[in-house]
């Protein structure tokens, strides 16, 4: 009988050291592709900005190289660099080398197969403007994922796939991915008054997104992350210039201080282990990404 209750005692230890672990019960993760930190002096973005204020940032967070889509998305979601998870193109949709490890699904591991693997009943969406997401994010680990019509012609289209995603759904996690403003830097160019027409837009986007949490009666115990794959130069993005290789993180909501800018080094894989510790779950050895406990209560 001795033994029986402390075996139960040890048990519930671990069950409470689980809960403690874990900061928020839900991730709204928001990227905006080709947001390039050197724009946020000039950028009306109130709704960031007050994020900015309210939770932690930093204008520093380094791409992986080379600065375009797939190996920095692929690098937030599975909390490694290329020479790692393999994809070193901008367009890759398949390892362009040999991924260290393969875990399920024939993928590198990532944040979202990590977290169904942990709490397989648990809601994990992606929507994305650009299709190429579809590739990097295991599929096959998610409740939901959807592909929004044209923005050029729908602008708004992503944003209202997301409110309703939300307030039906209520995710655990969910990464709502922008194609913009990188469309207005190819086209028109970054630094513009285009671009940043683009980023006040987007902004507003953001505020509905935070709203609808509110209306999900999600938002008490969400965090909230917004960031970037990658900046940009006139019109484009590859190199090594500080414009295409420093993107924003803006971090804010339950558990997280109002600690402003951190000085402390972020990299593109430190998303996902941040978002591993937000959500209580153990990153998998072959990540090399840290979190970022700096910005937590």
């Amino acid at each position: 009988m001795k033994k029986i209750l402390l075996f139960l005692l040890i048990m519930s230890g671990a069950v409470i050291c689980n809960a403690r672990g874990q900061k928020a019960k839900h991730i709204v993760y928001i990227g905006l592709d080709g947001w390039g930190a050197y724009s946020m002096p000039k950028a009306d973005m109130p709704t960031v900005k007050s994020m900015m204020e309210s939770g932690c940032y930093t204008l520093e967070k380094r791409t992986v190289r080379p600065s375009s889509s797939a190996p920095n998305w692929a690098s937030m979601f599975m909390g490694a660099g290329p020479e790692l998870h393999g994809y070193t193109e901008w367009g890759s949709k398949k390892p362009d080398l040999p991924s260290r490890v393969i875990l399920k699904h024939n993928i590198f591991p990532t944040i979202f197969q990590i977290l169904r693997d942990a709490r397989p009943k648990s809601e994990i969406g992606v929507l994305y403007q650009w299709d190429g997401i579809k590739y990097l994010v295991d599929t096959l680990s998610l409740s939901y994922h959807a592909l929004s019509p044209d923005f050029t012609k729908h602008p708004d289209a992503l944003c209202q796939m997301s409110e309703e995603y939300i307030i039906d759904k209520k995710p655990e996690l969910v990464a709502i991915c922008f194609d913009e403003p990188d469309h207005v830097g190819h086209q028109i160019g970054h630094d513009t008054e285009a671009y940043y027409d683009k980023m006040k837009e987007l902004d507003g986007y953001v505020a509905r997104i935070v709203e609808a949490t509110k209306k999900a009666g999600i938002f008490d115990d969400t965090v909230f992350i917004v960031t970037s794959d990658h900046g940009g130069i006139n019109r484009d993005h590859g190199g090594i210039t500080m414009m295409e290789m420093e993107t924003p993180f803006v971090i804010t909501g339950k558990g997280i201080k109002a600690g402003g800018k951190f000085e402390e080094s972020m990299m593109q894989y430190d998303v996902a282990s941040t978002m591993a510790a937000i959500l209580g779950l153990k990153q998998p050895q072959v990540w090399i990404g840290r979190s970022m406990d700096q910005v937590f209560k």
